[in-house]
C-alpha cells in the first residue's frame, strides 16, 4: 500500500512523513483492498485561526469506495492523531457493513462499485491538470482576477441506492454527497439535516444511459 504525503501553503518534514507512515500502518489490517493513501497538509496562514491552523485530509482509495477523514488542530500531529482515529473507525465500519452483506447473502457478490479504480497521478510529480480528470483528483482555478479561488473535484457517479449514499457520506465525513438514484436516474443530492436527519434532493433531469452516469 502506497501512502502519499503532500502539503500545501506548507513544507512536509521527513520526521512527520515517517510519523505518518507509522501512524496508518494499521489501514491495510482494516481494508485489505486499500492500494493507495493519500495525506495532504494543509497550513492555515491567518494568525485569528492558530488553533485550527493545522489541517490533516485522509484518503484511502482502493477498490470499492473512497474513505476519507479530515482534522484541524494547532499541531500538525494532533490533527493527524484526529483524523486518524477517524479514518480507522470508518474502516471498521466498512468492513463490518461487508461482513455483514456477505452473511446475509450467503454468497460473495461483487459490488459493482468495487471496480478498480484508475490509479490517481502522483501530486508531486507534475503539475495539476487544467480541470480534473480521475476520480477524486481536485485543483483549484482563481475566478477571474478576484482574490476567490475555486475548487473543482471529480466525482464517480455509478447509480446507488439511497440507502448506499447515505452510507458513503458517512465513511468521507461530509454534510452532502452526490449520486445518481438507481431506480429513477434522477441525479440526487442526499444530505445532513439536525441530529441523524438526513434529506435528499433531485434533478428531474434523468441520465439518459450508465455510461453517460460515469
Amino acid at each position: 500500500m502506497e501512502i502519499v504525503v503532500v502539503g500545501r501553503h506548507t513544507d512536509v518534514p521527513d520526521r512527520f512523513r515517517r510519523h505518518v507512515e507509522d501512524k496508518l500502518a494499521k489501514v491495510q489490517q482494516l481494508s485489505p483492498r486499500a492500494q493507495r493513501v493519500d495525506v495532504e497538509l494543509t497550513h492555515e496562514r491567518n494568525p485569528r485561526q492558530s488553533d485550527v491552523a493545522e489541517r490533516i485530509e485522509l484518503t484511502v482509495r482502493g477498490k470499492g469506495p473512497v474513505v476519507r477523514a479530515e482534522a484541524s488542530a494547532d499541531d500538525q500531529y494532533a490533527a493527524l492523531d484526529m483524523a486518524a482515529t477517524k479514518l480507522m473507525e470508518r474502516l471498521r465500519r466498512a468492513r463490518d457493513r461487508h461482513k455483514d452483506y456477505r452473511k446475509n447473502n450467503g454468497v460473495s457478490v461483487p459490488d459493482p462499485r468495487e471496480a478498480e479504480l484508475t490509479p490517481v497521478p502522483d501530486a508531486e510529480a507534475a503539475p495539476p491538470p487544467p480541470a480534473p480528470t480521475v476520480d477524486g483528483d481536485a485543483v483549484e482555478v482563481p475566478w477571474g482576477d478576484s482574490p476567490v479561488v475555486i475548487r473543482e473535484k471529480l466525482h464517480r457517479a455509478e447509480p446507488m441506492t439511497l440507502d448506499d449514499a447515505l452510507y458513503e457520506m458517512e465513511m468521507v465525513g461530509h454534510d452532502f454527497f452526490l449520486f445518481i438514484d438507481a431506480e429513477t436516474a434522477l441525479p440526487s443530492v442526499a444530505y445532513r439535516r439536525r441530529g441523524w436527519s438526513y434529506g435528499v434532493i433531485r434533478l428531474d433531469a434523468p441520465v439518459r444511459s450508465t455510461a453517460a452516469a460515469v
